[in-house]
């Protein structure tokens, strides 16, 4: 005799809560190697900048612009791995003085109310990148860099960011029950 399991929804709800999670996190890895290769690269594009100086007395021209382009970068795509690795700054006074379960469901409703708050700041940083895009905008120096570039790169880092919080609200709604510390 066939015995037939069926999987409870909350099962379910709990697996795909776990994957939403796990996947924020791979991608916050990602984008974080990106960044640090970004840094690799300011580096090396300062260096050349000073060599050529030094034995020439010419410049580049874009070391300044791309540097603060790459510098921008490495803040966004790096800030969702900041979040993940509880690197962000918090204030704990008020939560310190709270019985833990408050506490706990304090930090989910903050947290929620932060995912949204990202969510509203993504949607904007999106028609940004959008209208500098259909307008063909461009920097104001020599090189004129097609700025939805150097902005696409920004609100990819802030979509990470977006996940990498949805994926930290889960984790302190669960929190609530569990007593585990996310944040």
């Amino acid at each position: 005799m066939k015995r037939h399991y069926t999987r409870s929804p909350f099962l379910m709800e709990e697996w795909n809560m776990n994957q939403i999670i796990h996947t924020a996190e791979k991608l916050s890895d990602l984008l974080v190697k990106i960044s640090a290769v970004i840094l690799g690269l300011m580096t090396v594009l300062i260096l050349v900048e000073i060599l050529i100086w030094n034995l020439f007395i010419k410049t580049t021209v874009i070391v300044d612009e791309y540097c603060a382009y790459g510098l921008a970068a490495i803040i966004f795509l790096g800030a969702g791995y900041c979040l993940k690795e509880k690197g962000h700054i918090r204030i704990t006074l008020v939560l310190g003085f709270l019985p833990e379960k408050i506490s706990r469901i304090l930090t989910f409703l903050a947290t929620g109310a932060t995912t949204i708050f990202m969510g509203y700041i993504w949607y904007f940083m999106f028609k940004m990148v959008s209208a500098a895009f259909h307008y063909n905008s461009t920097s104001g120096t020599l090189t004129h860099t097609p700025l939805w570039i150097p902005q696409a790169v920004m609100l990819i880092g802030a979509a990470a960011l977006l996940i990498q919080l949805a994926g930290t609200t889960i984790k302190t709604y669960a929190a609530i029950a569990t007593g585990e510390e996310v944040i």
